[in-house]
């Protein structure tokens, strides 16, 4: 039997100011994502160096992107709140939020610079994977984003502060945040692989794939989890969005495969 019991969100105090292990496993995510983006760049592309110099708005516009995204989906509490827009140590931040702030700040850089926009997205989308499979643990020392009751011979046991009231006699739940980090690790391989082995992909391709995979373990994942706050005809939103990704990815993969060779 494996049980997952956090042993706090707090990870030490420097001068008096919490270091949380959410935010050190984001930077460590981050930086991970950019060394991988720039070998891939450098080794298939010839970009010597350019993930470095783009990496600072990818990483704001990603984060405040995954910022913006959260307030809007709780827009009941933040409009009546707007300051709390601006607590990020407060928590919630969004992946479809990310990949939209990301994308937008790939397509500045790719405009400015004369560069594939198409190439920039499949680069950081083969180490994006990577990145979320080690943020994900930030759920598990915050203990959140868990998944319903379970006894399983893996669960996750969350104590009684986290816990929704309706759950507050239930100790122990689905660890979503594993599912997810696991899912992330196959897709980060898979798409690793296929970028350096596969000779015959269209630009865009990886982007598009990357895509559907994450946006299929999403909706996997989003079925364990009870803490989904918006719902359109009783359906998570996440999986709404998700299917509404899945569809326009494969829409383009479709489209790039059946143009006629020249």
């Amino acid at each position: 039997m494996v049980v997952f019991a956090s042993p706090g969100d707090i990870a030490f105090s420097l001068f008096e100011l919490d270091i949380y292990y959410y935010g050190i496993l984001m930077a460590v995510a981050i930086c991970v994502s950019v060394l991988i983006s720039n070998y891939i760049a450098t080794k298939i592309y010839q970009l010597n160096n350019l993930i470095f110099d783009i990496a600072p708005s990818v990483i704001l516009l990603g984060i405040s992107g995954a910022r913006i995204y959260y307030c809007l989906l709780d827009y009941h509490y933040y409009f009546h709140h707007p300051l709390a827009i601006l607590d990020f140590r407060g928590g919630g931040l969004s992946i479809h939020g990310a990949i939209i702030g990301g994308a937008f700040a790939l397509w500045y850089e790719a405009k400015h610079r004369n560069i594939s926009f198409p190439n920039l997205c499949d680069i950081f989308s083969v180490s994006l994977p990577l990145a979320q499979a080690i943020a994900r643990w930030g759920n598990f020392f915050n203990s959140e984003a868990f998944g319903y009751p379970t006894n399983l011979p893996w669960k996750l046991f969350i104590p009684s502060e986290h816990r929704p009231d309706i759950y507050m006699n239930c100790n122990y739940f689905h660890p979503t945040f594993l599912y997810e980090s696991i899912l992330d690790l196959i897709i980060f391989f898979v798409l690793y692989k296929l970028i350096f082995n596969t000779k015959e992909l269209k630009t865009g391709s990886i982007t598009a794939i990357y895509l559907i995979m994450y946006s299929i373990a999403r909706i996997i994942v989003e079925y364990f989890r009870i803490d989904c706050a918006t719902f359109i005809f009783n359906i998570p939103l996440p999986i709404i969005v998700s299917l509404i990704i899945i569809i326009g990815a494969l829409l383009y993969l479709l489209k790039s495969y059946s143009r006629k060779r020249v």
